[in-house]
Order: C-alpha cells, then structure tokens, then sequence
C-alpha cells in the first residue's frame, strides 16, 4: 500500500478541507482560558540551513549567526575560521621554514584552513492533530487542548513560528487551522471545531503529514513537529486495510519522512488498552498520558520537546 499517493477523505465523506462543517450529531466546544505564551521551538539538529529565524538552533550557511566551532573541508572555504587556521598551523612552522626562504608571518597550506560553523535560529512548524470524535469528546480535554493551541499561536505571532490544526471525527479529518500565527484566524476556527463521532485516524494522521510537508517543500530550513492527541483507537479506513493496521503504517511512513512527533494519550487511566502507546512506537514520537500533564504543561511539554 503507497499511503503516499491518498490525499483524499475515505469514500462517502464530505469534502471539507479549511472549513469545519456545522452536523447534526456534533458538538461545539470553546477553548479554555488562553495561557501565557510559552516560546516552543523545534529540536536544535545539525542540519545546515540558509534560512533565519527566531526560534530552534540550526547551523546556517550563512556567514551570521553564532561563531560555535570549525571544521576542516575539502569543498571551497567561504566563512574561513582564522583562529583555528592558525592553531591548526602552528605545529608545522618550524619545518615549513626550512624548507623556505619565504619571509611570512605564518605559512599556510591548504590542509590548515578551517571553515565556521555557525548556529543560529530557524522557523518552526507545528501542528496539532487533535481526536474529535466520542473518544475525544470530554469537554475539560478539549478546552484544555484549544488553550493550549491558542497559547502556542500568540507566541508564534512574535516569532515568525507558524502552529496549525487538523481535527478528525465522524467519517473524515479536516484542517481547521492551516499553518499560520494569525491568532484572530485561530481563534475563529477553534470557535467552531466540532466533536463526535467515529475516529478516522489515518486520514487525521495523513492530512497533519501533508500540511508539515508542504511547509518543508516550500522553505526546507523549517523544522517539523505533529503533535497527536488521541487515544490511538481508529475505527474508520481510507484504503480498505483494517483501520488500526492502516493508522500505523500511516505513522511509520511519517517517521520515515523525518518528522518529529509528540503523542498525547488522552484515553481514561482506569481504561488504557496501550493504543496509543502503540501509535507513538510506529511513529517513533515520545508519549505521554493527558492525565500526567497538569494545566498549562502541554505548551510547557512543547516548548521542552522540542528546543
């Protein structure tokens, strides 16, 4: 099965992709009382990247950015890293000048020439695929998840992170949020977000994969995080594969795609079945329950995941 070429909402499901739609058996739920912003950022790695940001710690390209180290390389110097030059050099002095009558300062070859590395901050994009459906549907839970994301969205609106939203119940997943740090947008749009249903969540881990890719496509220093909220139940299949089989290889092919992940349990402690314990494993995310996280700490588990 290629889960990459679906892009489409299992047979019978209503196209709705940006708006969430107004049913019969769906319940709205505003968001709780919005937290301070919090400063996320995503996982500091080694990636080089030309872009610049105000977030997570990258090494750059650029000549800008934090001086942290050097590094010798065959390719053409464009940052040369004079100190190390010289420290890599000096142990060669007195055999240089032997064989020389060249009257410099320091002698140099190209094996003593060292490029800078340096390390500055880069976007982020995160996006929250959230379980609407019964499994979901308590209202604290959910309150509690639209603070959080709205919390997230007005730190973003000062530091150029973007945060986004995709929801999954009834019969299909829908992005209610793309990526964006526009809190008035956000806060409409979580305003509406309906709950009920079944648990489509292939199509909820799918749409969250799309939307961080297509962020990735467009500017590849951008760093990824999904964050999951969900029991890890799925009941509902795209492709005709049993749906719980289907989610995890959705998640596998996720991991494989080099997007980090965070999943949130957020089934009842007196009923854990390990599902998604299990989803986290596939998607090679950390895992934590919602009833070990106090309020306020999803953002704070955000911020720490990922800086």
């Amino acid at each position: 099965m290629q889960l990459e070429a679906v892009s489409v909402a299992p047979q019978g499901a209503s196209q709705q992709a940006a708006t969430p739609s107004s049913s019969t058996d769906a319940t709205q739920i505003l968001p709780a009382m919005p937290m301070p912003g919090q400063r996320v950022g995503a996982q500091a790695d080694r990636r080089q990247r030309r872009a610049g940001g105000r977030r997570s710690k990258t090494r750059t390209l650029r000549k800008s950015g934090r001086y942290v180290t050097s590094r010798a390389t065959a390719d053409k110097i464009t940052d040369l890293a004079l100190d190390a030059t010289l420290r890599a050099a000096a142990p060669y002095q007195p055999q240089r000048r032997a064989r020389t009558t060249q009257r410099r300062a320091v002698l140099l070859e190209r094996p003593d020439l060292r490029q800078k590395v340096r390390v500055r901050r880069t976007r982020n994009a995160i996006c929250f695929v959230v379980d609407a459906s019964w499994s979901m549907a308590a209202e604290q839970r959910m309150r509690a998840t639209k603070g959080a994301v709205l919390a997230l969205l007005r730190d973003a609106y000062q530091r150029r992170d973007r945060v986004g939203l995709v929801a999954f119940q009834r019969d299909a997943a829908r992005v209610l949020l793309p990526l964006t740090n526009s809190v008035e947008l956000a806060e409409r749009r979580l305003r509406t977000m309906p709950t009920g249903g079944k648990t489509p969540l292939t199509h909820g881990l799918l749409l969250g994969y799309e939307l961080l890719a297509r962020a990735r496509r467009h500017d590849p220093d951008v760093l990824p995080l999904m964050v999951v909220l969900t029991d890890g139940q799925a009941n509902v299949s795209l492709t005709g594969m049993r749906p719980q089989e289907e989610a995890y290889r959705m998640a596998e092919y996720i991991a494989a795609a080099q997007i980090d992940a965070i999943v949130i349990d957020t089934e009842h402690p007196s009923f854990l079945r390990g599902l998604a314990q299990m989803l986290a494993r596939h998607l090679g995310a950390t895992y934590y329950h919602l009833a070990d996280l106090g309020e306020g700490a999803l953002v704070d588990l955000v911020r720490q995941r990922t800086r």
